[in-house]
């Protein structure tokens, strides 16, 4: 089967740099600026955070959809395919666009060298300018102050949580990774901060670039009760703004909470029905039900790729429990923290189905996941070489009542997909 001219660009793009991360924004505002991409005809609202980045993107544009307003989202990385990273009016761009764009981006960056990473975001600004978004939504790929979408000055920073993952790039802290996640507000304009414990460095850092900053449990509020989920919202000039009875079993309540706080401080109105709105939105890949076997046992997909991710996806299966078995298929990149992840989870499932991920370098093997298992006291372990064998071993060890956890790597994920919805359409 030939390549579309996407998958052929695409594949082009990973080759064209040395490095797959090469953090600074030199080369890809020099770029920006030669295409005129600097700075939007738009309010930017720039998403930071170690966990809840995409999920704090996808209420963002629902509510303002809801309102009105065309956005434009631009997030990473992927499920099934590339259109999913640039979003405009809630609907993935169709390749001759992402296409177009590439070539114009191709066409100005002369001899300046450009990462995987940097044509996306490049991609995004370049459509979302042609076809006149008011609204830019910006997921940060990786940290903050050095991250491609930071060559956007921000109206509104969000900063979702503050954890431990990519320290090699990050630093080897919270302290340490809170002031790279800082590096997306700008003096003067504010920043909407859902940690609920952020560090004080966090606190230092944004007072130090003079960010207006709001953090969640101190100029906004959210309150779960028996109705639903409330949220107290403070406008940029102190007026307050509630919903009420927000009903989301798939998203954190703080992820929603920063989404409608930020949307408020960008000067964008809520739409009539925000409860509503806020209880429908769902993610792909985030901690998504589906049912099987025409609905007496479910798949649980997640991304969770890091232990407050997993400590997460723990809490929400405990408030979710089953009649039947928790099965578990997992693998995840073999520079995540393995053995806190290991043991958040140590004793919570029934059997394991760990697998290799072929097309993944950095994935970490079955075997050593399962290693890895055993010293952590699993017994019940499948070893798969794909994750397609693996979905095929847990679901025949599947009964009625059961559940099936799949979680860890976007690529996990993602590869079990096919699997998935082949036998929800055979259904």
């Amino acid at each position: 089967m030939t390549d579309t001219p996407l998958q052929q660009w695409l594949a082009r793009l990973e080759q064209l740099h040395p490095k797959e991360i090469d953090l600074g924004l030199e080369r890809i505002a020099l770029v920006a600026e030669r295409m005129g991409l600097l700075p939007p005809n738009a309010r930017v609202i720039t998403v930071a955070g170690t966990n809840g980045k995409g999920s704090t993107v996808a209420a963002l544009e629902a509510l303002a959809l809801a309102s009105g307003v065309k956005t434009g989202a631009a997030t990473s990385p992927h499920l099934l395919h590339f259109n999913e990273r640039i979003r405009v009016a809630g609907q993935s761009v169709q390749d001759d666009t992402i296409v177009t764009a590439f070539e114009a981006i191709e066409a100005a960056r002369g001899d300046t060298s450009l990462t995987y990473f940097e044509f996306n975001a490049l991609a995004a600004l370049e459509v979302f300018r042609s076809q006149e978004v008011e609204l830019y939504l910006l997921e940060v790929g990786l940290g903050g102050r050095l991250d491609a979408v930071n060559i956007i000055d921000a109206d509104v920073a969000v900063i979702t949580s503050i954890d431990l993952d990519h320290q090699q790039w990050l630093g080897s802290s919270r302290e340490q990774i809170a002031v790279e996640k800082a590096g997306i507000a700008r003096s003067g304009r504010p920043v909407v901060v859902g940690d609920l414990a952020p560090p004080e460095s966090l606190r230092e850092a944004l007072q130090s670039r003079g960010a207006i900053a709001a953090y969640l449990g101190e100029a906004f509020q959210m309150q779960a009760k028996e109705g639903g989920l409330d949220l107290s919202l403070h406008g940029a000039s102190g007026e307050v703004q509630s919903i009420k009875g927000i009903s989301n079993g798939s998203l954190l309540p703080q992820n929603l909470a920063c989404a409608a706080q930020a949307l408020v401080l960008a000067g964008i109105s809520l739409p009539g029905d925000a409860a509503g709105v806020l209880s429908e939105v769902t993610v792909p890949g985030r901690r998504q039900h589906v049912p099987l076997d025409a609905g007496a046992s479910e798949c649980v997909l997640d991304v969770a790729h890091n232990p407050a991710a997993v400590s997460a996806l723990c809490q929400h299966l405990d408030e979710q429990p089953v009649a039947g078995r928790t099965l578990a298929l997992f693998c995840v990149m073999a520079d995540k923290d393995l053995h806190a992840m290991i043991a958040l989870v140590a004793g919570r499932f029934d059997a394991w189905f760990v697998t290799n991920l072929p097309d993944q370098p950095r994935a970490v093997s079955g075997d050593e996941l399962g290693r890895l298992l055993h010293q952590h006291g699993e017994s019940m372990i499948s070893v798969s070489k794909n994750p397609r064998q693996a979905w095929r071993r847990a679901r025949s060890l599947m009964s009625g009542g059961d559940r099936l956890v799949v979680f860890g790597s976007f690529f996990t994920v993602a590869a079990v997909l096919p699997g998935l919805l082949a036998e929800m359409g055979e259904q």
